[in-house]
């Protein structure tokens, strides 16, 4: 809870910071510019590939087979296009490395071994 609270607070005046750094060297008007563009290309990116995990999904149950990994992808997915959706250039990176096929498998790795810790450290109870 307290990392939440910290990120809630650390996110926003960093994102202000580089709208202030990049503003003075571009111009406010292109920083708005690239909000808007970033925010459009990222949702619909984000969109295409939700769309394309979906479709391997219903593939993957049609055939009897549990969507472990469409899942993850999802997951990801979603998170990302929740952060391309945010202004800021910072949430834009993050969401374009969740959102981007290449570059979100180390970061499904990253969340596997998150969450096999938690399961083992018992923060997160899983009961088959």
């Amino acid at each position: 809870m307290r990392w939440l609270l910290l990120a809630l607070l650390v996110i926003p005046a960093s994102e202000i910071g580089v709208f202030i750094w990049i503003g003075g060297m571009t111009g406010p008007w292109w920083i708005v510019f690239l909000i808007v563009l970033t925010g459009v290309i990222g949702v619909t990116l984000a969109k295409k590939q939700g769309i394309d995990t979906w479709r391997r999904a219903q593939l993957q149950m049609s055939k009897g087979i549990p969507p472990t990994e469409e899942i993850m992808d999802g997951i990801c997915i979603f998170i990302g296009a929740v952060f391309l959706f945010s202004p800021g250039f910072i949430t834009d990176t993050v969401g374009f490395i969740l959102v981007i096929p290449y570059t979100r498998t180390p970061m499904k790795n990253m969340i596997r071994k998150l969450m096999n810790k938690m399961m083992g450290n018992g923060t997160i109870i899983y009961r088959k």
